[in-house]
């Protein structure tokens, strides 16, 4: 724990600037910092749009077409249970991080196609699903067992 509080001393201030675009796609959702914790010894601070109703978790990111490298949105929901994802009216391919009620990544699904009706299960009951650009879990090395922390 020592380790992860050194390594979140590090990181610098919240992002804070929004870079979804069209930004009225967001309009409306609150919004919070969370620390992915890597096994590859990285804490790393997003800043996310939270999807708690049904109506938030519909639209998702669907119409979105840019969103910056540390910015994602988390679908929280209130029991954990198995989840299914598509791709419908999202413009932009997305890694899917699916989050087990302990917080740590059970699967991730690695850059979704967009438009695709096709299911995205998370296989296992999960708490959570992180979207993030595609590509972000390669990059910095996430692996199922990463935890994720919010900060706020």
């Amino acid at each position: 724990m020592l380790a992860t509080a050194s390594l979140l001393l590090s990181l610098g201030p919240a992002p804070t600037v929004q870079a979804i675009e069209p930004a009225d796609r967001i309009a409306g959702l609150d919004t919070g910092t969370l620390i992915l914790e890597t096994s590859a010894d990285r804490c790393l601070r997003i800043l996310v749009y939270f999807a708690d109703t049904p109506a938030q978790q519909s639209q998702g990111l669907m119409f979105v077409t840019a969103m910056d490298e540390f910015e994602g949105m988390l679908f929280r929901y209130a029991q954990p249970r198995a989840i299914n994802m598509w791709m419908r009216n999202t413009y932009i391919s997305l890694d899917m991080l699916f989050i087990r009620g302990d917080q740590k990544i059970g699967r991730i699904a690695y850059s979704t196609q967009p438009f695709s009706e096709e299911r995205i299960s998370s296989g296992q009951p999960i708490s959570s699903v992180l979207e993030l650009n595609a590509g972000f879990a390669s990059r910095w090395q996430l692996r199922a067992g990463d935890r994720l922390l919010l900060t706020d």
